[in-house]
């Protein structure tokens, strides 16, 4: 396997259980199975040993992940990215979730919700007086809509 070149300039050795443990933070408390996780990693791991290089740069891992996460969850995907690509505010996050609705993707997995309620028929507007999804873009002011629900006491 290669070593890792951080931006900063130092290497270290790819080490597969930190790839995992990036991801499944990402997708905590997503309906994702563990076996699609474990796939992802490997799917990753593959492409990084066909490269064939010696060294690879951090970002290029990044990248990969964020195709990977792209493709389990799109919820976890903007979370992975609102740290990887240190988003400052929320018109990051809008500019991300504009970037997957332009995207052509595959169907969604089985159990996972949509981030983007206009893929979804029976997701419901905000201002509805519901808590449901949104395709109204402008109500990422109330960042809630990206943060997972507490559970009632």
């Amino acid at each position: 396997m290669p070593w890792i070149v951080k931006s900063h300039g130092s290497r270290e050795p790819f080490d597969e259980q930190k790839l995992l443990s990036g991801m499944i933070k990402a997708l905590e408390k997503r309906p994702v199975a563990q076996e699609k996780i474990d796939a992802a990693v490997a799917r990753i791991s593959y492409r990084l040993r066909n490269l064939g290089e010696r060294e690879v740069p951090a970002r290029q891992v990044g990248e990969f992940v964020m195709e990977e996460l792209r493709h389990l969850d799109e919820v976890a995907y903007v979370r992975f990215a609102s740290v990887y690509r240190s988003f400052q505010d929320v018109e990051a996050f809008r500019e991300e979730v504009d970037k997957l609705r332009t995207k052509k993707r595959r169907e969604p997995l089985e159990g996972q919700l949509s981030l983007l309620a206009s893929e979804d028929p029976g997701a419901m507007r905000a201002g509805s007086g519901n808590d449901g999804p949104s395709d109204d873009l402008d109500g990422l002011n109330k960042i809630s809509v990206l943060r997972p629900r507490k559970k009632p006491r």
